[in-house]
């Protein structure tokens, strides 16, 4: 079903400084008639992808006449970016990335299309499911825990790589798809740009939290052979696990729907993940229908199932890096995901195909709340 009722805020967030975006578009001394070079660098990129979004609309045979609507959509969005150039406070603006993904999908939905990425997701789910069973049997053979842990972090990397968001991996994938293995072994050499996994690990090992809010990214060996196996490691360790994906079609991030599926498809005729069992869960709809994600914004089931949540993880670069890395909260926090924008890589001064891993425990905040 899809979620309906106002949206409130997730109730771990400290919201006193929240801004759902990371990277700073614009001061206040900024003209607000000319857009600054930040926001001019992300209208680019964002036009850059209208090559990639338009071949995926016109293969899409769900939709009537899919050619034509793809070019008016490519018109019709590079008309509105093209805009925010010329007047920054245009469409809603100033644009960030929440901005230009909401105006994105709704050219898309306005004409015609509801899932230009519906196809590809099939396709690379069935992918993925093929493969979850040797992945997992791979992770539950390393008997050393520390070393256990780090492989399924090195995993959610590897998945995250499925991102048709991003021009040049779309372009990557179209020529000869990615294999799961090679992309974990291929993994940038830490330290990485941002790197607690040895604090992350550590804090594992004390068995400290009962309930997980995990925000799922993509499809496919995303969220199938990275967050799954990570998700059924926390269940074998006691965790009640929730995972929260996105309401709406949007690039090709899983939906709640199509979440239901996949673990439906994964689990045994008792209801367990490759022996473990999965009583302790739950898969729960954001309410959001973008790549990035605005924590003021969930919808209430998921503001309920989270009130008592101990360890919160936002996986992706759009909700994890792009809108939320400095996002605080009244519990743990992990964000992970690898940096498919070259943007994103100069902010944070790494690489591009470098990883994220922050981990904040909550003592850190009240330590800094105290000492200021």
């Amino acid at each position: 079903m899809e979620s309906t009722g106002e949206m409130v805020s997730l109730p771990v967030l400290l919201e006193s400084n929240y801004r759902a975006s990371t990277i700073p578009y614009r001061f206040p001394s900024d003209n607000p008639k000319k857009p600054t070079p930040t926001e001019l660098s992300w209208i680019n990129l964002f036009s850059n992808s209208i090559p990639s979004f338009r071949k995926r609309a016109e293969s899409d045979d769900t939709v009537s006449d899919a050619p034509a609507k793809a070019e008016k959509f490519a018109q019709r969005y590079t008309e509105i970016l093209e805009d925010l150039k010329k007047d920054p406070e245009s469409h809603g603006g100033p644009p960030d990335c929440i901005l230009l993904c909401q105006l994105r999908e709704q050219v898309l939905r306005e004409v015609g299309f509801r899932d230009i990425f519906k196809k590809v997701k099939d396709e690379e789910n069935a992918k993925a499911i093929s493969l979850f069973e040797d992945v997992v049997r791979l992770n539950d053979a390393i008997q050393d825990e520390a070393e256990r842990v780090e492989n399924l972090i090195r995993g959610i990397f590897a998945g995250n790589i499925f991102d048709l968001g991003s021009a040049q991996l779309a372009e990557l994938f179209a020529k000869d798809g990615m294999s799961f293995q090679a992309s974990c072994q291929n993994l940038v050499p830490r330290p990485w740009v941002i790197d607690d996994l040895d604090k992350f690990i550590s804090k594992w090992g004390r068995r400290s939290w009962k309930k997980a809010v995990i925000f799922v990214d993509n499809s496919g060996a995303d969220v199938i052979l990275g967050i799954l196996p990570f998700a059924r490691e926390l269940l074998r360790h006691g965790v009640q696990v929730v995972l929260a994906a996105n309401d709406l079609p949007s690039i090709n991030d899983v939906t709640y729907t199509e979440l239901l599926e996949i673990i439906a498809k994964l689990k045994d005729e008792n209801g367990k993940l490759l022996g473990v069992d999965t009583s302790n869960l739950l898969i729960a709809n954001s309410g959001n229908d973008l790549p990035v994600i605005d924590l003021t914004r969930v919808s209430q089931e998921l503001s309920y199932l989270a009130s008592d949540t101990d360890l919160v993880v936002l996986e992706g670069m759009g909700r994890g890096l792009e809108t939320n890395l400095y996002a605080q909260f009244k519990c743990d926090s992990l964000k992970i995901a690898m940096v498919k924008h070259q943007e994103v890589a100069q902010f944070l001064g790494g690489r591009l195909y470098d990883c994220v891993i922050k981990y904040d425990e909550f003592l850190d905040y009240q330590h800094i709340r105290q000492s200021n």
